[in-house]
Protein backbone atom coordinates (compact mmCIF):
# COMPACT_ATOMS: atom_id res chain seq x y z
CA UNK A 1 0.00 0.00 0.00
CA UNK A 2 1.19 3.39 -0.49
CA UNK A 3 1.61 5.60 1.85
CA UNK A 4 0.57 9.04 1.34
CA UNK A 5 3.60 12.02 2.02
CA UNK A 6 2.67 14.69 3.61
CA UNK A 7 4.52 17.72 2.51
CA UNK A 8 6.01 20.07 4.92
CA UNK A 9 4.46 22.90 6.32
CA UNK A 10 5.60 25.92 4.94
CA UNK A 11 7.39 28.50 7.66
CA UNK A 12 5.23 30.89 9.44
CA UNK A 13 6.57 34.24 8.61
CA UNK A 14 7.52 36.28 11.90
CA UNK A 15 7.26 39.89 12.52
CA UNK A 16 9.53 42.01 10.52
CA UNK A 17 11.17 43.44 13.70
CA UNK A 18 12.90 39.46 13.77
CA UNK A 19 15.16 40.41 11.04
CA UNK A 20 16.96 43.01 13.68
CA UNK A 21 16.27 40.62 16.83
CA UNK A 22 20.12 38.70 16.79
CA UNK A 23 20.79 35.92 18.86
CA UNK A 24 22.90 36.39 21.61
CA UNK A 25 26.69 35.86 21.19
CA UNK A 26 27.45 35.33 24.20
CA UNK A 27 24.93 33.16 24.96
CA UNK A 28 25.93 31.11 21.79
CA UNK A 29 29.13 30.93 22.97
CA UNK A 30 28.77 29.81 26.31
CA UNK A 31 27.13 26.63 24.61
CA UNK A 32 30.79 25.65 23.68
CA UNK A 33 32.54 27.50 26.19
CA UNK A 34 31.02 25.97 29.17
CA UNK A 35 32.40 22.85 29.06
CA UNK A 36 33.94 20.91 31.81
CA UNK A 37 37.91 20.51 30.20
CA UNK A 38 37.61 24.51 29.11
CA UNK A 39 38.74 27.52 31.58
CA UNK A 40 35.95 29.82 30.54
CA UNK A 41 35.99 33.60 31.06
CA UNK A 42 33.35 33.88 28.63
CA UNK A 43 29.59 34.00 30.76
CA UNK A 44 28.73 36.91 32.79
CA UNK A 45 29.04 34.43 36.17
CA UNK A 46 29.03 35.22 40.23
CA UNK A 47 30.94 33.00 41.90
CA UNK A 48 28.36 30.10 43.01
CA UNK A 49 30.18 28.68 45.65
CA UNK A 50 29.47 32.62 47.27
CA UNK A 51 25.57 31.96 46.79
CA UNK A 52 23.71 32.17 50.24
CA UNK A 53 22.16 28.80 49.29
CA UNK A 54 21.24 27.65 52.80
CA UNK A 55 20.03 30.99 54.10
CA UNK A 56 17.93 31.36 50.69
CA UNK A 57 16.79 27.66 51.25
CA UNK A 58 15.70 28.49 54.88
CA UNK A 59 13.66 31.50 53.64
CA UNK A 60 11.62 30.06 51.17
CA UNK A 61 10.89 26.88 53.56
CA UNK A 62 9.56 29.12 56.18
CA UNK A 63 7.70 30.97 53.25
CA UNK A 64 6.16 27.84 53.10
CA UNK A 65 5.60 26.50 56.04
CA UNK A 66 4.11 30.11 57.49
CA UNK A 67 2.27 32.00 54.30
CA UNK A 68 2.81 29.00 51.50
CA UNK A 69 -1.25 29.27 50.64
CA UNK A 70 -0.77 33.23 49.94
CA UNK A 71 2.51 32.74 48.41
CA UNK A 72 1.38 30.58 45.70
CA UNK A 73 -1.53 32.87 44.50
CA UNK A 74 -1.90 35.79 42.05
CA UNK A 75 -0.18 38.74 43.23
CA UNK A 76 0.25 42.46 42.61
CA UNK A 77 1.85 43.35 39.24
CA UNK A 78 3.95 46.28 41.36
CA UNK A 79 5.55 43.60 43.61
CA UNK A 80 5.43 42.18 46.84
CA UNK A 81 5.21 45.47 49.62
CA UNK A 82 7.66 44.44 51.99
CA UNK A 83 10.09 43.19 50.11
CA UNK A 84 9.16 47.39 48.02
CA UNK A 85 9.94 48.79 51.60
CA UNK A 86 13.61 46.91 52.05
CA UNK A 87 14.58 48.12 48.94
CA UNK A 88 13.53 51.55 49.14
CA UNK A 89 15.41 51.89 52.41
CA UNK A 90 17.97 50.42 50.89
CA UNK A 91 18.89 52.68 48.20
CA UNK A 92 18.09 54.93 50.35
CA UNK A 93 21.40 54.86 52.46
CA UNK A 94 23.23 55.18 49.27
CA UNK A 95 21.58 58.47 48.90
CA UNK A 96 18.81 57.47 46.18
CA UNK A 97 15.81 58.51 48.19
CA UNK A 98 12.40 56.71 46.53
CA UNK A 99 9.23 56.40 48.15
CA UNK A 100 8.23 52.22 47.93
CA UNK A 101 4.97 53.49 45.28
CA UNK A 102 8.63 54.57 43.24
CA UNK A 103 9.51 50.67 43.61
CA UNK A 104 8.11 48.28 41.03
CA UNK A 105 9.66 44.83 41.05
CA UNK A 106 10.92 42.99 37.76
CA UNK A 107 11.95 39.79 36.80
CA UNK A 108 15.86 41.08 36.90
CA UNK A 109 16.85 43.71 35.52
CA UNK A 110 16.93 42.41 32.21
CA UNK A 111 13.10 42.95 32.51
CA UNK A 112 13.40 46.29 33.34
CA UNK A 113 14.94 47.51 30.24
CA UNK A 114 12.89 45.45 28.08
CA UNK A 115 9.96 47.08 29.99
CA UNK A 116 11.14 50.80 29.55
CA UNK A 117 12.09 49.91 25.80
CA UNK A 118 8.39 49.06 25.49
CA UNK A 119 6.76 52.27 26.96
CA UNK A 120 9.39 54.84 25.47
CA UNK A 121 10.33 53.51 21.95
CA UNK A 122 8.46 53.64 18.67
CA UNK A 123 10.06 51.87 15.34
CA UNK A 124 13.04 54.21 14.27
CA UNK A 125 13.21 56.40 17.92
CA UNK A 126 16.55 56.95 18.52
CA UNK A 127 18.28 55.86 21.33
CA UNK A 128 22.02 56.93 22.85
CA UNK A 129 24.88 54.59 23.64
CA UNK A 130 27.83 53.79 24.88
CA UNK A 131 30.26 52.22 22.37
CA UNK A 132 31.13 49.99 23.24
CA UNK A 133 27.61 49.03 25.38
CA UNK A 134 25.84 45.92 27.33
CA UNK A 135 24.76 43.38 24.43
CA UNK A 136 21.46 42.27 25.47
CA UNK A 137 20.37 45.93 26.33
CA UNK A 138 21.18 46.18 22.87
CA UNK A 139 19.10 43.40 21.53
CA UNK A 140 16.30 44.61 23.29
CA UNK A 141 16.40 47.73 21.64
CA UNK A 142 16.53 46.36 18.19
CA UNK A 143 13.85 44.56 18.78
CA UNK A 144 11.58 47.35 19.48
CA UNK A 145 13.08 49.13 16.09
CA UNK A 146 15.15 51.63 17.69
CA UNK A 147 17.85 52.99 15.86
CA UNK A 148 21.43 54.00 17.68
CA UNK A 149 23.39 57.20 17.88
CA UNK A 150 26.74 56.19 19.49
CA UNK A 151 29.14 58.10 21.78
CA UNK A 152 32.67 57.22 22.78
CA UNK A 153 34.16 56.13 25.86
CA UNK A 154 37.27 55.91 27.75
CA UNK A 155 38.38 54.70 31.29
CA UNK A 156 35.85 57.32 32.62
CA UNK A 157 32.98 55.94 31.31
CA UNK A 158 31.27 57.90 28.27
CA UNK A 159 32.28 60.93 27.10
CA UNK A 160 29.67 62.75 27.63
CA UNK A 161 30.89 66.30 26.06
CA UNK A 162 30.14 64.68 22.81
CA UNK A 163 26.68 64.87 23.49
CA UNK A 164 25.50 68.66 23.08
CA UNK A 165 27.54 68.02 18.95
CA UNK A 166 24.90 64.73 18.49
CA UNK A 167 21.74 65.96 20.23
CA UNK A 168 22.07 69.30 17.65
CA UNK A 169 21.60 66.39 14.81
CA UNK A 170 18.56 64.67 16.28
CA UNK A 171 17.29 64.44 19.66
CA UNK A 172 17.50 60.91 21.02
CA UNK A 173 13.88 59.66 22.90
CA UNK A 174 16.62 57.74 25.52
CA UNK A 175 20.16 57.55 27.09
CA UNK A 176 21.46 54.16 28.13
CA UNK A 177 24.43 53.39 29.91
CA UNK A 178 26.00 51.00 32.67
CA UNK A 179 27.46 53.90 35.28
CA UNK A 180 28.95 50.78 37.65
CA UNK A 181 31.72 48.72 36.29
CA UNK A 182 30.39 48.70 32.93
CA UNK A 183 29.59 45.10 31.10
CA UNK A 184 31.61 45.00 28.59
CA UNK A 185 34.72 46.99 29.83
CA UNK A 186 34.35 47.27 33.48
CA UNK A 187 34.92 50.86 33.24
CA UNK A 188 33.35 53.86 36.19
CA UNK A 189 31.53 56.79 34.62
CA UNK A 190 33.42 59.59 36.27
CA UNK A 191 31.66 62.08 39.12
CA UNK A 192 32.25 65.02 37.15
CA UNK A 193 30.83 63.45 33.90
CA UNK A 194 27.72 62.24 35.87
CA UNK A 195 26.87 65.59 36.71
CA UNK A 196 27.22 66.87 33.48
CA UNK A 197 25.23 63.47 32.05
CA UNK A 198 22.40 64.35 34.47
CA UNK A 199 22.73 68.04 33.40
CA UNK A 200 22.32 66.90 29.86
CA UNK A 201 19.24 65.24 30.53
CA UNK A 202 17.52 67.89 32.49
CA UNK A 203 18.16 70.24 30.21
CA UNK A 204 17.07 68.53 27.22
CA UNK A 205 14.20 66.85 28.69
CA UNK A 206 15.84 62.92 27.50
CA UNK A 207 15.35 60.22 30.09
CA UNK A 208 18.44 58.44 31.16
CA UNK A 209 18.08 54.52 31.76
CA UNK A 210 20.81 53.99 34.52
CA UNK A 211 21.60 50.35 34.56
CA UNK A 212 23.54 49.71 37.69
CA UNK A 213 24.02 45.56 38.18
CA UNK A 214 27.23 45.67 39.75
CA UNK A 215 26.63 48.72 41.95
CA UNK A 216 27.01 47.27 45.21
CA UNK A 217 30.71 45.47 43.79
CA UNK A 218 33.12 48.22 44.46
CA UNK A 219 35.93 46.99 45.42
CA UNK A 220 38.38 50.00 45.32
CA UNK A 221 37.70 53.24 45.77
CA UNK A 222 35.55 55.32 46.95
CA UNK A 223 31.66 55.13 46.44
CA UNK A 224 30.24 57.39 43.58
CA UNK A 225 26.71 58.62 43.88
CA UNK A 226 24.15 57.21 40.89
CA UNK A 227 22.69 59.53 38.37
CA UNK A 228 19.39 59.21 39.78
CA UNK A 229 20.51 60.25 43.35
CA UNK A 230 21.95 63.33 41.60
CA UNK A 231 18.71 64.14 39.96
CA UNK A 232 16.06 66.49 41.18
CA UNK A 233 14.02 66.54 37.69
CA UNK A 234 12.94 63.69 37.38
CA UNK A 235 14.89 62.54 34.28
CA UNK A 236 17.07 59.08 35.54
CA UNK A 237 15.05 56.12 35.98
CA UNK A 238 17.20 53.22 37.48
CA UNK A 239 17.78 49.73 37.50
CA UNK A 240 18.87 47.15 39.82
CA UNK A 241 18.52 43.34 40.55
CA UNK A 242 19.77 40.79 43.30
CA UNK A 243 21.50 39.04 40.57
CA UNK A 244 24.74 39.52 41.20
CA UNK A 245 24.77 39.68 45.09
CA UNK A 246 22.42 37.02 46.34
CA UNK A 247 21.89 34.61 42.90
CA UNK A 248 20.48 35.00 39.52
CA UNK A 249 18.69 32.42 40.04
CA UNK A 250 15.97 34.37 42.06
CA UNK A 251 15.16 36.47 39.10
CA UNK A 252 14.37 39.57 41.38
CA UNK A 253 15.19 42.93 39.91
CA UNK A 254 13.87 46.50 40.25
CA UNK A 255 13.00 49.78 38.81
CA UNK A 256 13.26 53.22 40.36
CA UNK A 257 11.82 56.50 39.17
CA UNK A 258 8.92 58.93 38.16
CA UNK A 259 5.85 57.82 39.25
CA UNK A 260 4.26 58.49 35.88
CA UNK A 261 7.12 56.58 34.44
CA UNK A 262 6.81 53.79 37.16
CA UNK A 263 2.95 53.22 36.09
CA UNK A 264 3.50 53.08 32.72
CA UNK A 265 6.14 50.16 33.65
CA UNK A 266 3.73 48.26 35.62
CA UNK A 267 0.82 48.39 32.86
CA UNK A 268 3.39 47.29 30.17
CA UNK A 269 4.52 44.55 33.13
CA UNK A 270 1.03 43.25 33.62
CA UNK A 271 0.58 42.29 29.79
CA UNK A 272 3.92 40.68 29.61
CA UNK A 273 3.90 38.46 33.05
CA UNK A 274 1.53 39.54 35.35
CA UNK A 275 3.58 39.63 38.44
CA UNK A 276 7.11 38.57 39.20
CA UNK A 277 7.19 35.58 41.04
CA UNK A 278 5.71 36.06 44.22
CA UNK A 279 7.43 32.46 46.48
CA UNK A 280 10.75 34.26 45.13
CA UNK A 281 9.68 37.65 46.44
CA UNK A 282 8.62 36.62 49.82
CA UNK A 283 11.47 34.22 50.63
CA UNK A 284 13.81 37.21 49.47
CA UNK A 285 12.09 39.63 51.83
CA UNK A 286 12.09 37.19 54.55
CA UNK A 287 16.02 36.41 53.92
CA UNK A 288 16.59 40.46 53.74
CA UNK A 289 14.64 41.07 56.86
CA UNK A 290 17.12 39.10 59.12
CA UNK A 291 20.36 38.51 56.38
CA UNK A 292 22.92 40.70 57.27
CA UNK A 293 23.21 41.46 53.74
CA UNK A 294 26.03 44.18 54.18
CA UNK A 295 28.58 42.18 55.44
CA UNK A 296 27.44 39.24 52.23
CA UNK A 297 28.66 42.42 50.32
CA UNK A 298 32.02 42.81 52.18
CA UNK A 299 32.35 39.20 51.37
CA UNK A 300 31.96 39.28 47.83
CA UNK A 301 34.21 42.40 47.14
CA UNK A 302 36.70 41.12 49.01
CA UNK A 303 36.85 37.72 46.69
CA UNK A 304 35.95 39.57 43.25
CA UNK A 305 38.86 42.24 44.45
CA UNK A 306 41.63 39.08 44.54
CA UNK A 307 40.46 37.90 41.75
CA UNK A 308 40.33 40.73 39.92
CA UNK A 309 44.00 41.17 40.85
CA UNK A 310 44.70 37.99 40.09
CA UNK A 311 43.44 38.44 36.66
CA UNK A 312 45.34 41.99 36.21
CA UNK A 313 49.03 40.15 37.47
CA UNK A 314 48.35 37.34 35.05
CA UNK A 315 48.09 39.61 32.07
CA UNK A 316 51.32 41.43 33.10
CA UNK A 317 52.88 38.13 33.34
CA UNK A 318 51.86 36.13 30.09
CA UNK A 319 50.43 39.10 27.39
CA UNK A 320 52.76 39.33 24.39
CA UNK A 321 53.57 43.03 24.14
CA UNK A 322 50.71 45.25 22.47
CA UNK A 323 47.65 44.14 24.27
CA UNK A 324 46.16 45.88 27.10
CA UNK A 325 43.30 46.13 29.29
CA UNK A 326 41.15 47.90 31.05
CA UNK A 327 41.40 48.41 35.23
CA UNK A 328 38.37 47.42 37.14
CA UNK A 329 37.45 49.15 40.18
CA UNK A 330 34.49 46.76 40.84
CA UNK A 331 32.15 44.27 38.95
CA UNK A 332 32.86 41.25 36.89
CA UNK A 333 34.71 42.04 33.67
CA UNK A 334 38.02 43.27 32.09
CA UNK A 335 38.35 44.91 28.62
CA UNK A 336 41.62 43.29 26.49
CA UNK A 337 42.26 44.92 23.08
CA UNK A 338 44.61 42.65 20.88
CA UNK A 339 47.71 43.71 19.74
CA UNK A 340 47.20 45.31 16.11
CA UNK A 341 46.07 43.71 12.87
CA UNK A 342 44.81 40.76 15.48
CA UNK A 343 40.67 39.87 15.29
CA UNK A 344 39.30 38.13 18.35
CA UNK A 345 36.72 36.10 16.31
CA UNK A 346 39.46 34.92 14.62
CA UNK A 347 40.85 34.06 18.12
CA UNK A 348 38.19 32.05 19.58
CA UNK A 349 38.53 29.00 18.09
CA UNK A 350 41.80 28.75 18.19
CA UNK A 351 42.05 29.71 22.18
CA UNK A 352 39.24 26.76 22.20
CA UNK A 353 41.37 24.60 20.99
CA UNK A 354 43.20 25.12 23.84
CA UNK A 355 40.62 24.98 26.25
CA UNK A 356 40.37 28.32 27.26
CA UNK A 357 37.15 30.55 26.27
CA UNK A 358 36.82 34.31 26.43
CA UNK A 359 33.78 36.72 24.60
CA UNK A 360 35.29 38.11 21.54
CA UNK A 361 34.16 42.07 21.80
CA UNK A 362 32.41 42.85 18.07
CA UNK A 363 28.71 42.02 19.21
CA UNK A 364 29.30 44.99 21.93
CA UNK A 365 29.46 47.15 19.69
CA UNK A 366 26.19 49.01 18.29
CA UNK A 367 27.87 51.09 15.76
CA UNK A 368 30.54 49.02 12.99
CA UNK A 369 31.83 45.88 14.85
CA UNK A 370 35.10 46.54 15.86
CA UNK A 371 36.89 42.74 16.09
CA UNK A 372 40.39 43.68 17.89
CA UNK A 373 38.78 43.62 21.49
CA UNK A 374 37.68 40.53 23.88
CA UNK A 375 35.80 40.62 27.45
CA UNK A 376 36.77 38.50 30.39
CA UNK A 377 35.02 37.70 33.14
CA UNK A 378 37.02 37.00 36.40
CA UNK A 379 34.67 36.45 39.09
CA UNK A 380 33.72 32.95 38.68
CA UNK A 381 37.16 31.82 38.54
CA UNK A 382 39.63 31.17 41.88
CA UNK A 383 43.13 32.85 41.04
CA UNK A 384 44.81 29.77 40.41
CA UNK A 385 42.79 28.85 37.82
CA UNK A 386 42.55 32.40 36.30
CA UNK A 387 46.54 32.03 36.34
CA UNK A 388 46.09 28.93 33.86
CA UNK A 389 43.51 30.34 31.82
CA UNK A 390 45.34 33.72 31.12
CA UNK A 391 48.82 31.41 30.36
CA UNK A 392 46.92 29.22 27.59
CA UNK A 393 45.41 32.78 26.04
CA UNK A 394 48.70 34.50 26.23
CA UNK A 395 50.39 31.71 24.49
CA UNK A 396 47.64 31.40 21.63
CA UNK A 397 48.11 35.21 21.04
CA UNK A 398 51.61 34.90 20.98
CA UNK A 399 51.24 32.47 18.55
CA UNK A 400 49.70 34.55 16.03
CA UNK A 401 52.05 37.22 16.46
Amino acid sequence: MAVAVIPPLPAFPLAQRMSRMKASAVREILKVAERPDVLSFAGGLPAPELFPVEAIAQAHAEVFADEGRAAMQYSTTEGYGPLREWISSHLGKSGLRVATEQVLITNGSQQGIDLVAKVMLDPGDLVLVENPSYLAALQVFSGYEASFAVVGSDNDGMKVDELERMVAERKPKLIYLVPNFQNPKGTTLSLERRHALVRFAQRHRILILEDNPYGELRFRGEHLPSLASLDDEGVVLNLGTFSKTLAPGLRIGWAVGPREIIRALTVAKQSADLHTATVAQRATARLLSRFDYNAHLDGLRVVYGERCLAMLGSLERHMPAGTRWTQPDGGMFLWVELPRGMSADTLFPLALEKRVAFVPGSPFFASEPRGEFMRLNYSNRPPELIEEGMRRLGAVIAAQQ
